[in-house]
């Protein structure tokens, strides 16, 4: 049986009593196994980021840079075989993998810029011959503890603007698809980055209190569901370390009655169903405005969902694949049967899918939920799977409540025609990410990701330079020569020019 090792000071090893079975989603196999690391391998890894920071820090952005240029072609070219490593132990299909990879060498492309990003602020003149200017300095050590749902993606969005900056990171992926992760840490050493500046640790809960804990870590990033990322978040910053930790989400979609509804069906199919709705991004809440609307949207979606292709990850014409494991499955039509009991009713029931020669894989089919209302626990609540809930709204004050509202507040798309209500909503509603007419509203690279309420802990966002921020600190120096009756070709006692007994006036002091 394959075994997926840490990735340690430029080397594949193992360590941890524990081990945890990886899968293919596909056929419900055991592919590999994974061990799940404690606190002694966690010092391993940090001693060797001790060793190897401080040099790296001292290396120009200049040249940091093209280890990122060179590390971003080589993923490049390595490219099918990550989407389909990625594909065979998350499920999703060989597109969205792609997707996955792509979406996180953007960020990359990102770093590749970081002398611009690093430069900091300079005031001439700030007082009487002093000027203040600031830069800002690598943390030191961070750690990134990522999901299942984007093993290429999120980890570049952690670990690229962290390395770029000057710091060494410790990145712990999710023991269900482990194998990315370990396989892009090799190829940054690849692209010329000394060992220990980025390492990969395995390992379940026993291995994240040991990064929240350590004292040599300076900083933790973490995305996850919002239980999970509370938690993070307050152990982490008890323990006096600097957190962002982004949870789950509940992305509602509005449609106005302008809204071109052959247009708003196409994008759900893909946002509320694209790679088995398991995406913090995912539309799974749709709020179609007054009952005209409603009823339309219901007409069109119902053979739009029954078109959809349910398929193996390496089907290229499957609109999705299966959900990452059968706890996760279990766990997903648990929330549908929850639905059902809470009164809504239930249109179209993916639950029993069987793919033939694919029995026991991990399969759901499309199900769509109508008349499901507020005070419902299935509407509260994430179910991180491919369901889409319809939610009637009455009017355009009810459509922006909606969502400002809910525990969640990650992303929202609004869908119309009218500048002035899609302006409105922007401006209104209590979201972090908003869309017009874009389904699923995930910031480009050089802006930045976070969401609101539940879905985000702490005060800085993912990547972009809310990212640059979190992963550098500002050195602020106020500096002063004296000018005064000195003169330069005389020299003090210690050799240097001699000085003057101008007395020192605060800037602020005038």
């Amino acid at each position: 049986m394959r075994t997926i090792d840490h990735f340690i000071a430029g080397e594949a090893g193992g360590g941890g009593s524990r081990t945890s079975d990886v899968f293919n989603p596909n056929d419900g196999s055991v592919q590999a196994r994974v061990p799940l690391g404690d606190a002694a391998v966690l010092d391993k890894a940090v001693k060797a980021a001790m060793n190897a920071q401080p040099e790296w820090a001292a290396t120009n952005p200049q040249r940091r840079a093209r280890v990122f240029f060179r590390f971003k072609q080589l993923v490049e070219a390595d490219m099918e075989n990550l989407a389909e490593m990625l594909s065979s132990e998350h499920g999703k299909v060989i597109a969205d993998s792609r997707g996955d990879v792509q979406r996180g060498l953007d960020v990359i492309e990102f770093c590749c810029g970081i002398p611009h990003v690093l430069k900091g602020e300079y005031t001439q003149g700030a007082g009487p011959g002093i000027d203040v200017y600031s830069m800002r300095q690598p943390i030191g050590i961070g750690a990134g503890i990522t999901p299942f749902n984007f093993p290429a993606m999120i980890p570049m969005w952690m670990f690229g603007p962290a390395i770029a900056a000057g710091n060494a990171f410790i990145l712990k992926p999710s023991e269900r698809d482990p194998s990315v992760p370990r396989r892009l840490a090799e190829l940054f050493v690849e692209a010329g980055a000394p060992e220990g500046i980025l390492q990969v640790v395995q390992g379940d809960k026993q291995m994240v209190d040991a990064i929240l804990d350590h004292p040599m870590i300076a900083g933790v990033s973490f995305v996850g569901s919002s239980d999970i990322a509370h938690y993070v978040y307050q152990r982490g910053v008890a323990a006096g370390k600097r957190v962002q930790a982004m949870g789950g989400a509940k992305n509602h979609g509005i449609v106005m009655p302008d809204a071109d509804l052959d247009q708003v069906v196409n994008d759900l199919s893909g946002a509320a169903y694209g790679s088995a709705g398991e995406r913090c991004m995912a539309l799974p809440v749709v709020v179609p405005v007054g009952e005209a609307t409603a009823e339309r949207l219901r007409q069109k979606l119902l053979p739009a969902i029954e078109a959809l292709r349910v398929g193996v990850s390496t089907d290229k014409d499957a609109h999705y694949g299966p959900v990452v494991n059968a706890a996760h499955k279990k766990r997903v039509e648990d929330w549908i049967q929850k639905g059902v009991d809470e009164g809504a009713e239930l249109v179209v029931d993916g639950r029993g899918f069987k793919l033939q020669g694919h029995e026991d894989g991990f399969f759901i089919g499309p199900s769509l939920f109508d008349h499901v209302t507020t005070d419902m626990d299935s509407y509260r609540e994430e179910i991180f799977g491919p369901v889409l809930q319809i939610v009637r709204a009455k009017d355009f004050e009810e459509a922006v409540a909606l969502p400002s509202k809910h525990q969640y507040g990650n992303g929202v798309a609004i869908f119309t025609r009218n500048g002035h209500a899609a302006r409105e909503f922007a401006q209104r509603v209590d979201v972090g990410m908003v869309g017009i007419n874009v389904p699923i509203p995930v910031p480009v690279a050089y802006h930045s990701f976070g969401g609101w309420k539940r879905s985000a802990f702490g005060d800085t966002n993912q990547h972009g330079m809310e990212g640059v921020k979190f992963w550098t600190k500002i050195k602020t120096v106020t500096q002063r020569w004296p000018d005064g009756t000195a003169n330069l070709s005389d020299q003090a006692e210690d050799g240097g020019p001699a000085r003057n007994n101008d007395a020192f006036v605060i800037p602020t002091m005038g």
